[in-house]
């Protein structure tokens, strides 16, 4: 298959994330709705989860199988487990320490504006400088961030999915690649819905109602979407089962970290009957998208 039809068949398994995202715009939902809205992304990234660490482990449990057949030693499977040990850590803690890194400086940011409140003689100190031009996304709400760090999560695992499709397009599995593009292409607009259910209901200490621009909402696809078409380029020019490893297990430790701060906003709304249906709910679209692309033979 050509470069151009391996790119559009990239574009278009990617950009299907953008049937999700007008969800983030809901203009005040209900109490119930805001956490059936929650408790589906956490079904659907669970999933997710489930899915990326199967493709990552494959390798090692082929490399393994070989051993135990005689046909190889273990060092290959050392090799995958240690890249994916390294992969989950970092995807994991990446995100674990940048929030506590920016939950410090939006502290020195409030103190520094509370302590500038009364203006002395003499130049402004830098810290009233910084309090008062503070970084953009530390005046970010805490929903506005976690939609971010979930458009990240998906976009690394978008990456190693887009490799997947340029693979068989670039090896002439016209049919694999197509049925490829229809799968991902589902598992995308439902994951559009994933990245946007913290925006939905976002209020301010006044409580008023946050509504995201479509400027934003826009970018947060291209962060979770754009991947999947620039994995495709990938994919069509090399094969590399190690840097599809690493970027399924980066993803999957990414994940897993939005999969807590999404559990911890569940457990505020107090509804654990919620909680349940919106996990079975989530859990059922990814595993419906996937099962009909196992049926079709992919």
């Amino acid at each position: 298959m050509s470069l151009m039809s391996t790119m559009l068949l990239g574009f278009i398994a990617g950009v299907t994330i953008l049937l999700g995202l007008p969800i983030g715009r809901l203009r005040s939902p209900a109490p119930t709705l805001r956490a059936l809205l929650n408790a589906t992304a956490v079904g659907v990234l669970l999933f997710l989860v489930w899915d990326v660490l199967s493709a990552a482990w494959a390798p090692i449990d082929d490399a393994l199988t070989s051993a135990h057949d005689g046909k190889g030693g273990l060092a290959v499977a050392a090799g995958y487990g240690v890249l994916f040990a390294a992969g989950l850590a970092a995807g994991l803690l990446s995100l674990v320490y940048y929030e506590t890194w920016m939950g410090s400086k939006i502290s020195r940011i409030q103190t520094s504006a509370a302590g500038s409140g009364s203006p002395g003689p003499g130049a402004m100190s830098v810290a009233e400088l910084k309090a008062r031009h503070p970084s953009r996304m530390a005046t970010w709400s805490d929903a506005r961030r976690l939609s971010l760090l979930i458009a990240v999560g998906i976009g690394l695992h978008n990456f190693a999915e887009g490799l997947a499709i340029g693979q068989s397009a670039a090896s002439g599995e016209l049919a694999l690649a197509l049925l490829l593009v229809i799968g991902f292409g589902l598992h995308n607009a439902t994951e559009g819905f994933g990245i946007v259910a913290p925006l939905a209901g976002d209020t301010d200490l006044a409580g008023n109602v946050r509504r995201p621009s479509w400027g934003f909402l826009l970018a947060l696809g291209a962060i979770g979407g754009g991947p999947t078409f620039i994995g495709t380029l990938a994919g069509h020019q090399f094969t590399s089962e190690v840097v599809s490893v690493l970027f399924l297990t980066l993803a999957a430790g990414s994940i897993l970290y939005v999969v807590t701060q999404l559990l911890g906003v569940a457990a505020k709304a107090r509804r654990p009957d919620i909680l349940a249906y919106g996990l079975l709910l989530g859990l059922f679209a990814g595993f419906l998208t996937d099962a009909i692309v196992t049926a079709a033979g992919a």
